[in-house]
């Protein structure tokens, strides 16, 4: 997620994926046709997937079957309310996905702790693209962790610093790490691509 547009320095926890007991998806296509018939009747994920016309749907989607069908539908789920957040800026989305308790490992310099975090930057980052979209290109399921690889565009027509923009595109990537509870997200770790956005924004 965009970090209030300041470049940080962050430390990312480190997940091992379980690739034994993981099964990749992707949309579907021929590649995803053949795929499938390599995975035969483990090929489950994409059922995983709330079809619901407001929610953003995966790109691509890698599930470890260990955890079970159930525990796994919570996690794809809790990711798709979460990135219709940012996608949006809905939060009632947000209220869905994370937990009262949720705590934001990477927070950057005048960002507020908790839940209320988000609500901050996601609001502050539209001030400058009002058009952001967030698009979910990858998901991982593992355990209880939720990995994620998303695409952020938009025109920078709004106001950053003080500075109208005048169109420019923004096109820039990030990386999350999501920790589910029992039932919704408790903690989190990010890093995004911020001196390309800077960049963009001719803020670098």
């Amino acid at each position: 997620m965009p970090r209030n547009l300041t470049p940080v320095r962050v430390r990312v926890a480190a997940v091992a994926v379980a690739c034994v007991a993981a099964v990749v998806a992707a949309q579907p296509s021929a590649a995803g046709d053949q795929r499938r018939q390599q995975t035969g009747s483990r090929a489950w994920p994409w059922k995983l997937v709330d079809t619901s016309p407001e929610l953003v749907r995966p790109k691509a989607l890698t599930v470890d079957h260990s955890i079970g069908e159930r525990r796994a539908a919570l996690e794809v789920r809790l990711a798709q309310q979460l990135y219709t957040f940012w996608n949006t800026g809905e939060k009632k989305y947000l209220d869905l996905a994370v937990s009262p308790v949720f705590r934001d490992n990477t927070l950057p310099p005048g960002r507020p702790q908790g839940p209320t975090g988000p609500v901050f930057a996601s609001k502050n980052f539209r001030a400058a693209v009002p058009d952001l979209i967030c698009e979910l290109s990858d998901l991982l399921i593992t355990d209880d962790k939720i990995t994620a690889r998303l695409a952020f565009r938009g025109h920078f027509t709004g106001t950053f610093n003080g500075v109208r923009g005048n169109g420019q595109t923004v096109d820039f990537t990030a990386i999350d790490i999501q920790h589910v509870g029992a039932r919704q997200i408790v903690e989190d770790w990010h890093i995004e691509d911020n001196q390309t956005l800077l960049s963009q924004l001719g803020a670098a």
